[in-house]
């Protein structure tokens, strides 16, 4: 690792300072997480709604990322994508069905690119990930 210092106006210092606080660790760890994050937006391409709700997780605290990161798909959206799937690989699928199953798949990538993203959070804080920790809470 290599060190090197920078100066930032107080302001956001003092905002690096709050999030610190908030989620329970040192500023250094909060400023190197928001330059990593900053430096890799590039690589994917989202809407600046997305990239915004991505970019808040880091504010939140640990419960809420474990909570987050153990989000599922409900089942009943579940069994009906694997149904249209299963149309679309038949060819029986009708465009309206198309159009629903592509929502479907479209929310589905939301929920693991929003899932990940806490993950990296948790692991960015120290966390480490285990399967087991990861089943949601009410199983």
């Amino acid at each position: 690792m290599r060190k090197y210092t920078i100066t930032i106006p107080d302001a956001l210092y003092h905002k690096a300072q709050q999030v610190a606080h908030r989620t329970s660790q040192p500023v250094d760890d909060v400023i190197r997480t928001r330059l990593e994050d900053a430096l890799d937006s590039n690589s994917i391409t989202l809407h600046d709604h997305e990239k915004n709700e991505l970019s808040a997780l880091s504010y939140l605290s640990d419960d809420a990322l474990w909570t987050i990161a153990r989000e599922q798909f409900q089942p009943m959206l579940q069994a009906r994508t694997i149904l249209l799937m299963d149309k679309n690989s038949l060819g029986t699928l009708t465009t309206q069905e198309f159009s629903e199953l592509s929502e479907l798949v479209e929310r589905g990538e939301r929920l693991t690119l929003r899932k990940a993203t806490a993950m990296k959070n948790l692991i960015g804080r120290g966390h480490k990930m285990i399967l087991s920790q990861l089943k949601p809470t009410d199983e």
